[in-house]
């Protein structure tokens, strides 16, 4: 009796293991595609979705809710009083009062990027901001001082004197994919804490600069509902990842109207990073101008892809030129990130800091090539010193002459040019390796000496010096 109960058991559980194993042949792991074609040839596909996949943001939205504050900004406007009375106006006292200082108050959003109090928000939400207030989702209320700010990305740093904050961990927006589920959360309209859904509909995407100024777009677009108000919040992935900072809106009426725009967090970790070490923004320069390839660019080339940039003209002594880049090459890929457009360039190279080493690929009549550039940083004020004790002047760095360099060429004293980049002195015609000797006609033994000259001139500035082949040359601008 007891023999047969075992037999049964064993054939049940026996057969339950079959099961299993012929679902596993037959069924796709979950998460992989069927392609399949008809009678016809017509072809279609069925996924079968893990059910991480399916989009419940119940973890994420709490996990990241308490992170994300309420940006009070204040600011002080003068404005001109109209006259007092009637009888200041008719006998001839002046027609405005004295000015009176009125206070203009905005809001926005911000991320707790790190416990200690730092804060991730928008440019555009603090600037020109007197007064700075932070309210976190607990209601609690802190004075907050400014760090620094990068207008070309929109990003500001601001830190709160508090410590065991609820932080957003950093995410990877590089590996965000087309239609992937995010939350955007901030405080529209004065809304606290207000969470909504969509998905990524772009990467990679630029708006229309009508300022003229530089800046730096390579926006995640969401079809989250973003409003006046969520500038600077968190725009977080399913597993409660900072995966961008909520920017901009594209809308005719200023609300919104389907269409919002994140900066890429990879782009705001180095801008945060820099602020917080440096005070300022450490910017890569690659030294090129570009444009999106076209299909005449694309046939003329014989190009197999649109993908890339082509270099319309490479800066001269630039990242660029140094590495051996041309302009008619297709910039194709910075490290391993390949490019897309002028765009992911600009993203790209905005990760790297000035003196940061690369490989780019480029296609050079139909053939790839591999160039190490080192990048540059953008022109520094004059008179600011680097480590290696050059200091800065118009886009370039100058440096006193070594005894070495002075008795080559058989001069006593000079201040020689020992990286020429764009600004005054290239457009000029001035070469690395100039020596200057004099500045409107006063001698120079340091580069101190000339940026004071620099100060007090008031029209021109005329350079005396050497060159590095031993001739006397002479070189001039405007200030």
């Amino acid at each position: 009796m007891k023999r047969g109960i075992l037999i049964t058991l064993l054939s049940a559980l026996a057969g339950g293991l079959t099961a299993y194993a012929v679902v596993k042949m037959v069924l796709p792991e979950q998460g992989t595609e069927i392609v399949q074609t008809t009678m016809d040839g017509a072809r279609f596909r069925t996924v079968s979705l893990t059910q991480d996949n399916w989009p419940d943001f119940t973890y994420a939205a709490e996990s990241a809710v308490d992170a994300v504050v309420y940006v009070k900004v204040s600011a002080t406007q003068t404005m001109q009083q109209a006259p007092s009375s009637i009888f200041d106006f008719f006998f001839g006292f002046p027609q405005q009062g004295a000015p009176q200082q009125r206070e203009k108050v905005g809001s926005g959003s911000g991320v707790i990027i790190r416990e200690d109090g730092y804060i991730v928000t928008n440019n555009h939400v603090i600037e020109g901001a007197t007064k700075i207030e932070v309210t976190l989702n607990n209601n609690q209320t802190y004075q907050a001082t400014l760090v620094g700010t990068d207008p070309a990305t929109d990003v500001a740093l601001l830190k709160i004197e508090a410590n065991g904050l609820p932080v957003v961990p950093f995410g990877d927006s590089d590996k965000l994919r087309l239609g992937e589920w995010v939350i955007a959360i901030g405080s529209p309209y004065d809304l606290r804490s207000t969470i909504t859904a969509g998905i990524v509909s772009a990467k990679g995407r630029s708006m229309p600069n009508y300022s003229g100024e530089f800046k730096i777009e390579s926006f995640i677009q969401t079809d989250a509902a973003v409003n006046p108000g969520n500038s600077g919040g968190a725009l977080v992935d399913k597993a409660g990842n900072l995966v961008g900072i909520n920017t901009a809106i594209i809308s005719q009426t200023g609300s919104y109207a389907g269409y919002s725009f994140a900066v890429p967090v990879n782009i705001v970790k180095k801008i945060v990073y820099d602020l917080m070490d440096y005070g300022s923004v450490q910017r890569a320069v690659l030294g090129i101008t570009m444009q999106e390839i076209d299909d005449k660019i694309a046939n003329e080339l014989k190009l197999s892809s649109r993908n890339g940039v082509y270099i319309v003209e490479v800066s001269k002594s630039g990242a660029a030129d140094k590495a051996g880049i041309k302009a008619g090459d297709v910039l194709i890929a910075i490290d391993s990130t390949m490019l897309t457009n002028s765009a992911s360039v600009q993203e790209a190279v905005s990760r790297f800091s000035p003196g940061d080493d690369a490989v780019v690929t480029v296609i050079r009549d139909g053939k790839e090539k591999k160039l190490d550039v080192k990048f540059k940083g953008t022109a520094k004020e004059n008179g600011t010193k680097s480590d290696d004790g050059s200091v800065a002047f118009y886009g370039s760095s100058i440096k006193a002459a070594s005894e070495e360099t002075l008795a080559k060429l058989g001069i006593k004293n000079g201040v020689e040019i020992v990286e020429l980049g764009p600004g005054k002195l290239m457009e000029a015609g001035a070469t690395e390796g100039f020596v200057i000797q004099y500045v409107n006609d006063h001698p120079v033994k340091t580069p101190e000496d000339i940026i004071e000259i620099v100060k007090k001139s008031k029209r021109t500035v005329f350079i005396e010096g050497t060159t590095p082949s031993g001739r006397t040359g002479y070189f001039g601008f405007g200030v």
